[in-house]
């Protein structure tokens, strides 16, 4: 109930001084000149329709200068007034605790304050008129600018309390605002050191009212703010408090306001570093554009140098690329603020910096682009800067504009320019120099977990004298691992003969006893196997030499550690000279993977995968015979991943002629045994892309040649429930054209041990054709003509399964022991005589740890450089989602799938239509309108009550 006691007197105190506020040309003066200034900033000072977003960003740009002024302008008068005039003394003797009057007071300022802010609300109206306005930065800037204000006005109050002369505390209000805005204020921190630099950031309130206005509302900061209102308040208190000791003396009542006031004061402020603490954060824009994903707070965790990234924006640059520089740069404050000491953002314009740009060119490589603009007066090139770079110790990756954006055409004259997914960009651009940086440094550095290197050997009696030095080898380089490893690099060599081991190695592992021929009767063992509490990796033998095992057991160790690059082993077919346009060539796949992954040509036909490989991607193999199978079976069992993009059919387009043609993988046999089934068969489908088609017409005598977009089912259009939304690969992608797939059939017995997840999927109205002739029919009238058949249906196109396989090979021979050719017995008795010669994959692992997984896409052609040409014609753009997919696959497989959980950002058009100069100058018109009638009406409605109560105070006389 003490609340309530006390609203009334504060209420009367705020009435009478809005009333003395609007009884003097103050209030009017305050609001018209907050009008005025607000709406030239936003037309013409920040040049709002130049800037060409729908934003109303301009409109706070220059708040907090602004109220400086104006709120120190509004309260110099509000207690020196009283002092000079004498009335101070009717407040101190009033038996009303004088907080009742510095709270009202105060009340009277904010109550003028948002009569202000409502007068601009038209701005945001117009904009959301005019464009696709994002509300939520909207609110956050009206809360940052109300905050703000009510922080000047309470240090107005307290100046103006301390001196009796209006002028002095116009002049130490400004002074006192101007400083704290200034603590964090870049002029003065980039003078400062890192650390010092983000302790002023975290003082000034400037920088704090730019957080809360990009639409990120931080309780910390809006705890800032009342914090030093409440300390301004409560040391105005104190002073008038003070005023009323003046005859009195001192006593213990006044030791006791004094210690209260201090403790009030101090733990108001002191609570900021405790709450600085608590990471209460609040995303109100828009598909939270500034909500930065876990996996990003997790690389940014992991750095243990300072992070630089810093934005090369140009002043004057295209149109179309001016509305995304305020997206980005908003992105890498949130950077910033996640990334904390730790990492620094810096913003340049090279061409008001000639020493930086000298070193962007020079140092970085970082170059202008030169672009056309014209207006209605001139048109002109243009040198521009889009630029970001990302530095960490001595490696940096600069991003450009063509990695950052994306360009949708509609037609020649109307482009849709966006930003395509900068926090994806940005963060495997700091994962890449991450990786680069870590991998100059101590392998062990990245490792956390225990490692136990644990090698299963027989005897030195039973092994060849190869084995027997390359053991020794082994002993070496383990030894010195383990004294780099500081401890997290344990030895351990066992002889699975002599402890029994050999029933567990082959449940465990599905280890099975070596031999160095088919006629040999010697059996041994020779595996290796790295571990922690929840991995193994089988460590391969190589070629038996010292380095080769070096780099194998490095890149075994790369498994476990954190942010080292992986590496991709890639098998696929060449193109063919005369298909050198549209072959089945992967080059831009390759290219592709390249940006997150090392990809390295593999070569099957020893029978072994390379050591160092982490994956294998097996893009439209064809033909493989017995030893790359063998490699593609023994690479899963050992707990790899294997990704097959494979189908019965490969396409050929040559000139204008199209086809497909059958092809033998050499796998069918191999995935029956796994429960997999890719029919002899193509999937049509009455959701698909468009072919383009070149066609010549002759037009007045002339012959000219166009795409023309015919309908064709066996380009598959992949949508909604064709993606899998609950699987990481494939949660992200909005869309996938799959050209001449096969259907997937799956048939696992519940005790294989294997678990099947469909990634890919056609729709319902799919149907099947075993048909070569995939040319496109088209009638008279240049319509499609393919017709479904009677039985349609959903066909799965992808799929992945994991959990643990069996060999194909566990009960055959291995096919690295077998003669090249039966008769060639100089070639047997070779194998004999020298058996060393074929020791490094003698025995098959009959079976896969949990780890390993197998995905499949039933598509020889959807990854290759003619399916992502003739999908980039249709779209009238670049087409990635194909690669896309496949460096999702590759990441999740790799369990690195952080950067799969980053959303898109930048996906909303914030630009404004075109209109002409007319048009904008009736907005710019209306808002200064609305401005005006909005401060008449607010003198009419005074005036009226002003007369309703000289009224009633004549009426009251008469009575009287």
């Amino acid at each position: 109930m003490q609340p309530d006691r006390h609203l009334p007197t504060i209420k009367r105190i705020a009435q009478k001084e809005i009333t003395l506020f609007f009884a003097s040309p103050v209030a009017w003066l305050f609001l018209a000149t907050f009008a005025a200034v607000s709406l030239f900033v936003f037309f013409w000072g920040e040049a709002f329709f130049a800037r060409n977003i729908a934003d109303v960003r301009p409109l706070f740009e220059w708040m907090p200068i602004l109220l400086i002024f104006l709120a120190s302008a509004l309260t110099m008068r509000l207690w020196s007034e009283e002092k000079r005039s004498g009335t101070i003394e009717h407040v101190l003797t009033q038996s009303v605790p004088l907080w009742h009057f510095v709270v009202g007071k105060f009340a009277g300022c904010l109550a003028l304050l948002l009569i202000a802010l409502l007068i601009t609300l038209p701005l945001p109206f117009s904009v959301a008129l005019m464009g696709d306005l994002d509300w939520g930065p909207v609110l956050g800037g009206y809360l940052a600018t109300f905050l703000l204000g009510a922080t000047y006005l309470s240090i107005g109050l307290f100046v103006s309390a301390r001196s009796d002369n209006p002028i002095v505390s116009l002049i130490s209000a400004t002074a006192l605002c101007a400083a704290l805005y200034m603590l964090g204020n870049p002029a003065l921190t980039d003078f400062a050191g890192q650390q010092l630099g983000e302790w002023l950031r975290r003082l000034g309130t400037g920088s704090r009212f730019d957080s809360i206005t990009r639409g990120v509302i931080d309780f910390r900061d809006l705890y800032y703010y009342l914090s030093l209102i409440v300390v301004f308040l409560v040391l105005n208190t104190f002073v008038l408090e003070r005023q009323r000791w003046t005859n009195t003396g001192r006593s213990s009542h006044h030791r006791y306001w004094r210690n209260m006031t201090a403790l009030i004061a101090l733990n108001a402020l002191a609570a900021n570093f405790w709450i600085g603490q608590l990471p209460l954060r609040v995303d109100a824009t828009e598909g939270n554009q500034y909500s930065l994903s876990q996996a990003t707070e997790n690389y940014l965790d992991r750095l243990e140098e300072p992070l630089l990234l810093r934005g090369y924006f140009s002043a004057k640059t295209h149109p179309l690329l001016a509305p995304l520089v305020p997206q980005l740069k908003d992105l890498l404050r949130e950077y910033a603020v996640v990334g904390g000491d730790r990492l620094r953002v810096e913003f340049i314009d090279p061409a008001r910096n000639p020493e930086q740009e000298e070193e962007a060119n020079q140092r970085y490589g970082i170059q202008p682009t030169p672009f056309q603009v014209a207006d209605r007066y001139e048109a002109a090139i243009v040198s521009s800067y889009f630029n970001v770079l990302v530095q960490y110790g001595d490696e940096h990756e600069v991003l450009g504009f063509q990695d950052l954006i994306e360009v949708r055409s509609g037609s020649e004259t109307d482009l849709d320019v966006r930003l395509r997914n900068p926090e994806h960009d940005i963060t495997r651009a700091i994962r890449k120099v991450q990786n680069s940086y870590q991998a100059s440094g101590n392998l062990f550095d990245t490792v956390q977990d225990q490692l136990t290197f644990t090698a299963y050997i027989s005897s030195n009696e039973l092994l060849p004298d190869s084995l027997r030095e390359f053991r020794k080898q082994v002993r070496s380089v383990v030894d010195s691992m383990a004294n780099k490893a500081n401890g997290r690099f344990s030895i351990n060599i066992v002889d699975p003969t002599a402890d029994d081991l050999e029933n567990q190695l082959a449940e465990d592992f599905g280890f099975q006893p070596m031999t160095t021929s088919l006629f040999s009767d010697e059996r041994f063992y020779f595996y290796m196997v790295l571990s922690d509490e929840d991995q193994h990796v089988q460590i391969p033998l190589g070629d038996l030499s010292e380095n080769e095992f070096r780099r194998n057991l490095e890149a075994g160790i790369k498994r476990f550690a954190r942010g080292f690059t992986k590496t991709v082993a890639f098998v696929a077919p060449e193109a063919a000279p005369q298909y050198s346009r549209y072959g089945s060539r992967f080059s831009q796949l390759e290219q592709f993977l390249s940006q997150e992954m090392k990809v390295k040509r593999e070569d099957l036909s020893d029978g072994a995968v390379a050591g160092d490989a982490d994956l294998l991607f097996l893009a439209a193999p064809e033909n493989l015979d017995a030893k790359a199978l063998f490699a593609v079976d023994q690479f899963l069992m050992q707990g790899g991943t294997v990704v097959l993009a494979s189908s019965p059919f490969r396409s050929d387009l040559s000139g204008r002629q199209l086809s497909v043609r059958r092809v033998n993988s050499g796998l069918d046999d191999w995935l029956k045994h796994h429960g997999v089934h890719i029919d002899n068969a193509l999937v049509l489908d009455k959701q698909n892309a468009a072919l383009p088609v070149p066609v010549t017409r002759t037009v007045g005598g002339f012959q000219l040649q166009e795409l023309r977009m015919l309908d064709y089912p066996y380009f598959i259009d992949l949508r909604g429930s064709g993606l899998n939304q609950e699987h990481p690969v494939t949660a992200d992608l909005l869309q996938l054209t799959v050209p001449w797939a096969s259907p997937i059939k799956v048939s696992l017995d519940e005790t294989s041990g294997l678990a099947a997840t469909n990634l890919l999927q056609s729709s319902p109205g799919s149907w099947l054709s075993d048909s070569t002739d995939v040319m496109p029919n088209v009638d008279s009238s240049g319509t499609s003509t393919f017709t479904p058949t009677d039985e349609t249906g959903s066909e799965v196109l992808g799929i992945s399964l994991t959990g643990r396989f069996t060999s194909y090979f566990a009960d055959k021979d291995s096919p690295v022991l077998t003669p090249e050719t039966a008769d060639d017995e100089a070639s047997n008795e070779a194998t004999t005589q020298n058996p060393d010669d074929a020791i490094t994959a003698s025995a098959a692992i009959k079976h896969s740890p949990e780890s390993a997984r197998l995905i499949i896409f039933s598509s020889n052609d959807f990854l290759s450089d003619q399916a992502i040409g003739l999908a980039s014609s249709a779209a009238r753009s670049e087409y990635l989602n194909s690669l896309q997919l496949a460096a999702n696959t590759v990441e999740w497989a790799l369990d690195d799938s952080g950067l799969l959980s980053i959303r898109g950002r930048g996906h909303f058009n914030r630009t404004l239509p075109p209109m002409g100069t007319t048009t904008q100058m009736l907005w710019e018109y209306l808002n200064y309108a609305f401005a005006g009638f909005a401060l008449i009406t607010i003198a009419l409605v005074q005036r009226h009550r002003r007369r309703n109560r000289e009224h009633r105070y004549r009426q009251l006389i008469i009575n009287v």
